[in-house]
């Protein structure tokens, strides 16, 4: 059969393939703790394990992690002024900062939007039962937040436009950080001066923040009036459950907090900004981008 189309749009449509495939790079690297994490010794910034052949396209796994990084993505296109502090998935054991994180900071800097991916502490395997997986965690986000507030400047920020986009296990985390009242550490230095609440809220398949032995958001999260607008996404197949998510947006309706809740059929668990097959859940990019239109400085 010949083939309809054309050399020269042939060639421009793998240009655009690839040019869609191809990893986003960070202008820099950054950490939010000028030397050791709380609790910590040692300084590890993590160790990046083999890649699983079936992930296609490829997806990153950073494990041990001690002094969390934080890659810095500036908007790409008329930059708005607004930032957003990107924490991966990982199920607390590793990080995956391009499937949940590289990969969204390319769709935010579509949108004028500079994201801050952060590969937060992951688990010891000998940690102690006592200290909840998120703790850690939480304290490399609240310290992100008012690290990048306190460094607005230098990419020309709003102060007040700091967002916060959470999936999976970093959802968990981001569901008790846009939740709590103080700071989950003592402050360290004039970058704890400034709030570590953000602005907005993107919570994506928030993992486990439903406890079911108590019918009941995980106890840690505390929904108030000064709880962030939020937009929440989840799938009906989902293991993780949707029941959190619905349950978080329910307690947000009761204290009057903007909200906006997505629960599509199917598309399961991880998939990030990416499609599924069967399944729409790759559209809720396109959903989210017209809430934070609402949300953005114009």
């Amino acid at each position: 059969m010949t083939d309809p189309m054309n050399p020269i749009a042939r060639n421009f449509f793998a240009l655009l393939l690839l040019s869609s495939c191809a990893p986003t790079i960070a202008q820099e690297t950054v950490f939010v703790w000028p030397d050791l994490a709380p609790n910590e010794t040692e300084r590890a910034t993590g160790t990046t394990l083999p890649m699983r052949p079936s992930d296609k396209p490829p997806i990153t796994r950073v494990e041990k992690i001690r002094r969390p990084p934080m890659a810095v993505y500036p908007a790409t296109k008329n930059a708005s002024g607004a930032a957003v502090l990107i924490l991966p998935g990982g199920g607390f054991g590793r990080v995956v900062p391009d499937l949940e994180g590289s990969e969204a900071a390319r769709w935010l800097g579509e949108l004028g939007v500079t994201s801050f991916v952060l590969n937060y502490r992951t688990r010891l395997e000998d940690a102690s039962e006592d200290e909840p997986a998120w703790r850690r965690p939480l304290q490399d986000g609240q310290r992100a937040i008012r690290w990048i507030r306190a460094h607005a400047s230098k990419w020309n920020l709003d102060k007040d436009q700091i967002g916060l986009l959470a999936f999976s296990a970093g959802g968990q985390v981001g569901s008790i950080l846009i939740t709590a009242d103080k700071a989950a550490y003592e402050p360290i230095d004039s970058v704890d001066e400034n709030s570590f609440r953000p602005n907005f809220a993107m919570l994506v398949y928030p993992w486990r923040i439903y406890d079911d032995a108590t019918d009941a958001l995980l106890p840690a999260i505390k929904v108030t009036a000064k709880t962030p607008p939020s937009f929440i996404v989840h799938t009906h197949d989902d293991a993780s459950t949707s029941l959190g998510s619905v349950l978080l947006y329910a307690a947000m309706k009761r204290n009057n907090v903007p909200a906006e809740l997505h629960v599509y059929e199917n598309g399961g668990h991880g998939y990030g900004t990416r499609d599924r097959p069967n399944s729409n859940i790759g559209t809720w990019t396109d959903r989210a981008s017209d809430w934070l239109a609402r949300k953005l400085p114009n």
